[in-house]
């Protein structure tokens, strides 16, 4: 089971940017599409980050607008007709999408400007390394071997600063 979870994975994460969001979370299940939605949060974070190095004052800003998108189309999807699996997958990633357009939103009112703000490391990432093709979660300096269990389709808690 892990090793299918793991191939899926490696899989998604490299087909994310092949097309729209809201069309690639139809092609994995829900376990992996979500992992990847914030396997990918995280790069951007990190890729808005590099920009505002290199003095490009707006990109979290920016970042910010693109997240509040990718909200608006996947609560118009809830609207329409979809499976209850795939209602579930989309409400799941919507819970996570709200609470990382939030750290974005913190991140921005705190006027954070490089990675290594507190606000953004004691989050908790989820990366890819494309060299050892493994899903890795991060926060603070701990570093945590993604271990690629069956988790299944289920809907997470709203996420608040006490829960985080």
């Amino acid at each position: 089971m892990r090793s299918t979870v793991r191939h899926e994975m490696t899989e998604a994460v490299m087909a994310y940017e092949d097309k729209p969001r809201e069309q690639w979370l139809f092609d994995y299940p829900a376990q992996v599409a979500l992992t990847c939605t914030q396997i990918w949060w995280t790069s951007d974070v990190w890729m808005a980050f590099a920009c505002l190095e290199e003095g490009y004052d707006s990109a979290l800003k920016e970042y910010y607008r693109k997240q509040v998108s990718q909200l608006n189309t996947l609560i118009s999807m809830l609207v329409g007709q979809l499976t209850p699996g795939n209602r579930q997958k989309i409400m799941t990633i919507c819970t996570i999408d709200v609470h990382a357009r939030d750290v974005v939103a913190k991140m921005i009112a705190q006027k954070v400007e490089n990675s290594q703000a507190f606000v953004w490391l004691s989050q908790l990432r989820h990366r890819w390394d494309e060299k050892e093709k493994h899903c890795f979660a991060n926060i603070c300096d701990a570093q945590f071997l993604y271990s690629y269990e069956y988790l299944g389709n289920t809907p997470r808690l709203v996420i608040t600063p006490l829960t985080d």
